[in-house]
């Protein structure tokens, strides 16, 4: 039996290609939806763009290798996704859900080059029309902001409600005041 000795670069590629499973399986671990893309004939300045308005987003876009996505798949949620992998694959990611969907969407519009496959939701593989439904909804941060402004609003009647008898009482009690002085400078301007 021959053994084939290793070389040090493709020690080296092979180290390489471990951190990138790694660190693609973060990703698929961490993200709460994943957006599989295919570009093709993306130019470095659209394709720095896309990954400029992901980043503005709060989402990533990078472009995958097939072969070791499907490894770093494995034992994910977004595990269903490995057939959706051939090609020229990119992937956009996030943990809001509806963010990501939003910007991915609207590069894809405006660019023919990309082309959106599919996503990985909740564990479950969720085709285009379910993501343009999904960037539809208002996002995280926008829920955040409607939430707030619900909270604040009955506390600031509260407060008004609270005030106005002070301000009531005070203009009873002003009243007479402003009757007296009145009473007298009319009586100071006869004599």
């Amino acid at each position: 039996m021959r053994t084939r000795q290793v070389s040090e670069t493709e020690n080296v590629d092979r180290t390489q290609k471990e951190k990138l499973v790694a660190e693609l399986h973060g990703i698929f671990s961490d993200a709460e939806l994943v957006i599989v893309t295919r570009q093709s004939g993306m130019t470095v300045a659209e394709t720095s763009t896309l990954r400029a308005e992901m980043r503005e987003a709060g989402a990533r876009f990078k472009v995958t290798k097939n072969r070791l996505a499907k490894i770093a798949l494995e034992g994910t949620p977004h595990a269903g996704l490995v057939d959706r992998f051939e090609g020229p694959t990119a992937i956009a990611y996030a943990r809001d859900p509806v963010s990501v969907a939003k910007a991915i969407l609207e590069f894809a519009r405006k660019n023919q080059k990309l082309d959106v496959l599919c996503g990985g939701l909740g564990g479950k593989v969720i085709e285009v029309d379910q993501l343009k439904a999904l960037a539809t909804l208002p996002s995280l941060d926008e829920l955040r902001a409607q939430l707030l402004g619900l909270l604040q609003a009955p506390a600031a009647k509260l407060a008004g409600v609270l005030q106005a008898p002070a301000r009531d009482v005070v203009g009873v009690l002003a009243a007479p005041a402003r009757d007296v002085i009145g009473v007298l400078a009319a009586q100071g301007a006869k004599e």
